[in-house]
């Protein structure tokens, strides 16, 4: 009769929790959401995501109109055409380009990776992952902070919302939060419905003031009149529209996240190794999503523009932050005016949802693959509650004001494209592609000083972003640390003559004797000398055969890598050849992998490095090198537990 250990119900309801937050990370020490791992999630229609990235971009309708009023005065429909064009000139092929070369989701970032090896490249891209995460976790907070805004100020809202602003956005957030706990198919079904009924109210809201505008056309003549006896001709017009842009930079988010969330659009079973139909529905997205908001926006400058007096715009005036709900209420009554208000609110929460996307996308494929975050950090619930925790406390700090965190924002959203451009820049010259790299190096240096002036206008934007980024960099290098006893490889393979060494030897001789060996002048002396000194130290019997391990050294700042083990006979002797920036860990796993291989205990020899202790730490931490026979120990005793199936290391 078996009997089965009673679980207290504390614990077992522990342990559900535990497997609901790490639900679909793989317990393989070794791997990583990255580019190797196989993932099995449902994708979506190109125009289904790019719901859940429009949230976003397309919500910026309910604050960006009043903003250009307030940067450009009359001038706001000629500042908004210019954002526009440099919108569907500049940005947007910029990030078609970025779909196309960076298709797992890492973003423009990866592309300027590739560019930077070892340590210089890595801290690059965290400083790059510090601006992204300013821009996306601005884009919650910010976002839930003027859907607040938008409720207060409605005229049926109830009282008790005035003063409590900071309560109602942290709801706001606590509820993205849920939506994300439960799963990204439930945020791009929200986002569906929302961002279809937004831009429906919005056309009507839009079309009902182009034909009061029709009807009255004195409004456009006295427009004119007052614009050219303040602005003079339209060459100085056109100058300081171009002046004030940098002003209306919040009009371009949104092209990171389309990046960032292709790996939710569905491609082709048959694309292979490159998703061109993904790639294919990605660029469809970005398109598309340019043009709708390109359209809205165009139209809705003119029309508050021509039918909101400048004054309404200022601080305190009716339409301060919400000049399209200004006109619903004005031209559509209060009725209609709160429905506009509701869905705005709801568009205005759930933007969140498309920075919470990206983030969740984005952070997996860097820091855990550089060993600079958490294993768990490649699971998505425990991120969002990481995500969340950090939103409530930047509200809390900046107590839900929208304006304190606009300046973060742009500067994260400009950064960001500012890096594409460059991206993309360096990616058509290499290519030696020289029409194209001269058009990205305009579009790169346009953006270069619009983030240029933003800074300068919004310097507290550099000092939040400076915030995320120390932050970043100190998580990471204490989570470095943390998990630099882990097995690293994402996947080892032994090729033909590497598996019939030690297949013989196991097969003959029932043990796998293996010298860690530093190669030096690569003589045959050499490999002798060693044998020689390892049989008389170490005790090895002069007729069990050994074989030499060699680890290479290649990107140390890499934490994961795929290694393949090569079989080479040098001078008559047998090396298995690997090429690593992490010894000890490299050498325990091709250990545990001969084991695996061919069910013999290996053991490996060493002999013991000379050097003080805390140097050889820090070489092992910085080179991947330093004392390698302790921790390779260390790095087996903490990947396999039971002691009679450990491979054995000799030191002498």
């Amino acid at each position: 009769m078996t009997v089965s250990p009673t679980i207290s119900p504390a614990v077992a309801a522990g342990r559900g929790i535990r497997t609901w937050l790490l639900q679909g990370l793989s317990v393989q020490p070794g791997s990583h959401p990255g580019p190797h791992a196989e993932r099995d999630e449902k994708t979506h229609s190109w125009w289904r995501v790019m719901c859940l990235t429009g949230v976003d971009y397309f919500s910026t309708l309910g604050y960006q109109p009043a903003i250009a009023a307030v940067a450009a005065g009359l001038l706001s429909p000629f500042a908004t055409i210019v954002l526009v064009l440099l919108t569907l000139l500049g940005a947007l092929p910029v990030y078609r380009r970025v779909a196309t070369e960076s298709f797992r989701g890492e973003g423009s970032i990866a592309m300027l990776e590739r560019l930077l090896p070892w340590w210089g490249g890595k801290l690059f891209v965290l400083v790059l992952l510090g601006f992204a995460a300013t821009d996306f976790m601005i884009t919650i907070t910010l976002s839930a902070a003027d859907a607040t805004a938008h409720a207060v100020e409605n005229p049926f809202a109830p009282d008790w919302f005035a003063g409590n602003e900071v309560g109602l956005t942290l709801v706001l957030i606590a509820l993205l939060s849920f939506v994300f706990l439960r799963g990204f198919k439930e945020a791009i079904n929200v986002a569906v419905v929302l961002v279809i009924v937004f831009l429906a109210l919005n056309a009507i809201v839009i079309a009902v003031s182009i034909l009061h505008v029709f009807d009255n056309p004195v409004v456009i003549t006295d427009w004119w009149s007052a614009l050219t006896a303040q602005h003079g001709n339209p060459v100085v017009m056109v100058a300081i529209a171009l002046i004030v842009f940098p002003k209306l930079a919040l009009g371009l988010s949104g092209f990171e996240t389309g990046v960032a969330v292709m790996p939710q659009v569905t491609g082709a079973a048959a694309d292979g190794g490159y998703p061109a139909e993904r790639v294919r529905g990605t660029r469809r997205l970005l398109t598309t999503a340019a043009i709708i908001m390109s359209t809205f926006l165009i139209a809705s400058s003119f029309v508050t523009t021509l039918l909101i007096p400048q004054a309404e715009f200022q601080s305190g005036g009716a339409a301060s932050g919400r000049a399209l709900a200004y006109l619903a209420h004005q031209f559509l009554g209060d009725g209609f005016g709160t429905v506009y208000d509701i869905s705005t609110i709801c568009i205005l929460w759930f933007a969140g949802a498309s920075a919470m996307a990206g983030l969740l996308n984005i952070v997996p494929r860097y820091l855990p693959r550089y060993g600079m975050a958490p294993h768990w950090a490649g699971a998505v619930r425990p991120l969002v509650l990481v995500f969340t925790a950090i939103a409530v406390l930047v509200t809390i700090i900046f107590q839900a004001d929208v304006e304190s965190q606009a300046g973060a924002y742009a500067t994260g959203v400009l950064v960001l494209i500012t890096s594409a451009s460059v991206a993309v820049t360096l990616s058509a010259l290499h290519k030696k592609q020289r029409g194209r790299t001269v058009a990205f190096g305009v579009i790169a240096a346009v953006f270069a000083y619009t983030t240029v002036v933003n800074v300068i206008e919004r310097p507290d934007g550099v000092r939040i972003a400076t915030l995320f980024i120390l932050g970043i960099i100190a998580v990471s290098i204490i989570s470095r640390v943390q998990r630099s006893f882990q097995l690293r490889a994402t996947s080892l393979t032994l090729d033909e003559v590497a598996l019939e060494f030690v297949n013989s030897d196991a097969d003959d001789y029932g043990a796998v004797c293996v010298i860690a060996h530093e190669p030096d002048d690569d003589t045959a002396l050499e490999y002798k000398q060693k044998i020689y000194e390892e049989r008389r130290d170490s005790g090895i019997p002069l007729r069990t055969p050994v074989i030499f391990l060699e680890v290479h050294p290649s990107d140390s700042s890499d934490f994961e890598e795929d290694l393949v083990v090569r079989g080479v006979t040098r001078h008559g002797y047998r090396v298995l050849e690997v090429r690593s920036g992490n010894v000890p860990n490299t050498v325990a796993t091709v250990l545990l992998a001969i084991r695996d291989q061919t069910g013999v205990i290996p053991g490996v020899y060493f002999e013991w490095t000379e050097g003080n202790p805390i140097s050889n730490m820090f070489r092992y931490l910085v080179t991947g090198t330093g004392e390698v026979a302790p921790v390779t120990r260390e790095v087996l005793r903490r990947a396999e537990s039971d002691r009679s199936r450990r491979p054995d290391v000799h030191v002498s």
